[in-house]
């Protein structure tokens, strides 16, 4: 008797493993890397999802794909020794576009979403998981949607790679993206969410969080040579100002190495682009940032940290810390506002910054384009910044004659200091603040620098303590201009 009761235990774990789990290859799959798959991943998704959920699963092998549609419930699990592999654009074997319906302010890649690789849109407890491959070789790079094509850019184009909106409960975990398209991952609208242990090596941006509100991101390697790595974003992809908040970001590799570099091993650097690497809030900035964390975080070969708010909404609540960055291109650290306004023409509401706190940074071979750079606007100053702890060496060689440069405001400008050129100060240079903490700071220059440390103009209660910074001999070490209650310790 204990025999036959051991034998039904064993066949009804067996069948119970069966019914949860979807093997690919049993509705069709070849995974020979030449005959299209994703129709037979879709049917294993929708048995998946017919039986309450489970587990579809790419075992070793190379899937030629187009559109991937994840469902409720379902966890896409590809296998060590697996790849997903997007399909070319002659193939026409992507979804078309959605219809979006309404003004589009934002660009095209953040509008539409069944144009990808793999995406949902509007589903909770889904996953992708694995230590498999995704490798975007057959997507776009380009934006190629434009306002006013209801089909969202040229059928059977692809251009992403993972791409979410309005889902909840999502988690990504242990995957490798290759060549991503115009992004590697996006994810739109989601709430409650895991991406934790992936691995991005693409030429477009890696991984973007647009109006999300409760993700955390951790232990991710993120390389992107040619455009932004981690980007938190708020445009009008929803039809409406939402915030994107509760984001929390940990133990991250940010790097601008060469395409495919990070992944063999080599790390070759790239030629330098006008962005590169980076974590950034912004540029699309519509609803806002609130309640964002980020800490343990390394960069290399990578612009550094841009917080921008130019599209007519809050930023507030941000706390850095932990940050190590080496051979920064452009900035170490950006925080601004603007007017760009890019939404609605009805709105009246003003860019807004407050309670930025930045500590614990170490950052070596900094460019000597632009230092630590705080900006608000005429009239509507950013608020309540803290800078502590933080080390940074310039590269140097800035001229007397940067020191009276008018740098130029803000305003309706695309928010990127490349454009600005150099700042009047090599270290810091803040406009329009009100209320700034700087303390424990040391800069370091590898060549002279014949501008000031620090050049503070229109800056209201600022406390400056502990300050190491060299200068050079007639040069001051902090300029105020129109500024007050600015205190010396």
């Amino acid at each position: 008797m204990r025999n036959i009761l051991l034998l039904i235990v064993l066949w009804t774990g067996i069948h119970a493993n069966a019914a949860g789990e979807y093997d690919v290859r049993d509705f069709g799959a070849a995974g020979d890397g030449k005959t299209l798959d994703h129709e037979a991943i879709n049917r294993a998704i929708d048995s998946c999802e017919a039986r309450g959920g489970g587990r579809v699963v790419l075992p070793a092998g190379t899937y030629l794909c187009g559109s991937i549609r994840l469902k409720n419930n379902v966890e896409l699990h590809i296998m060590s020794g697996a790849t997903i592999l997007a399909a070319p654009p002659s193939m026409k074997a992507y979804d078309e576009a959605e219809h979006f319906g309404g003004p589009e302010y934002q660009d095209g890649g953040h509008t539409y979403f069944h144009n990808s690789l793999i995406y949902a849109v509007g589903k909770q407890n889904i996953s992708i998981t694995g230590r498999g491959m995704i490798d975007g070789k057959g997507l776009t790079r380009k934006d190629t949607e434009r306002a006013g094509n209801v089909q969202g850019g040229s059928i059977g184009t692809g251009d992403k790679a993972i791409a979410l909106k309005n889902c909840r409960n999502t988690l990504i975990r242990d995957v490798t993206i290759y060549r991503g398209g115009h992004f590697g991952i996006i994810m739109t609208g989601c709430d409650v969410g895991t991406v934790d242990n992936v691995t991005i090596d693409t030429n477009r941006d890696g991984f973007d969080i647009d109006c999300c509100k409760y993700l955390t991101v951790s232990n991710c390697k993120i390389n992107t040579p040619s455009d932004d790595a981690l980007v938190l974003k708020s445009s009008y992809a929803l039809k409406r100002p939402v915030l994107c908040e509760h984001i929390t970001i940990s133990n991250c590799v940010i790097t601008g190495y060469k395409v495919g570099t990070l992944l063999d091993g080599t790390y070759l650097p790239e030629k330098v682009n006008w962005v590169c690497g980076r974590l950034k809030l912004g540029t699309e900035s519509n609803g806002g940032y609130r309640n964002i964390a980020v800490t343990n975080c390394t960069f290399m070969y990578s612009s550094g940290l841009a917080f921008e708010e130019v599209d007519q909404g809050l930023m507030e609540n941000i706390v850095v810390s932990n940050i190590s960055m080496s051979h920064v291109h452009h900035y170490p650290i950006y925080i601004t506002t603007g007017c760009r306004n890019r939404g609605p023409k009805e709105r009246t509401d003003v860019s807004s910054a407050a309670d930025i706190m930045i500590s614990n940074v170490m950052a070596d071979d900094v460019d000597s384009l632009a230092g630590i750079i705080i900006t608000g606007m005429p009239g509507h100053p950013v608020r309540n910044i803290a800078l502590s702890d933080i080390s940074i060496r310039y590269r140097g060689g800035g001229t007397k004659e940067l020191a009276y440069k008018n740098y130029r405001e803000q305003g309706t400008n695309y928010p990127e200091p490349k454009f600005a050129k150099e700042t009047p100060a090599y270290g810091l240079f803040a406009r329009h603040v009100d209320g700034l903490d700087i303390s424990n700071v040391t800069f370091h220059t590898a060549k002279p620098d014949y501008r000031p440390a620090i050049m503070l103009d229109n800056v209201n209660s600022a406390t400056i303590s502990n300050l190491k910074a060299p200068v050079e001999k007639g040069v001051k070490k902090i300029v105020t201009v129109r500024s007050k209650n600015v205190t010396v310790k």
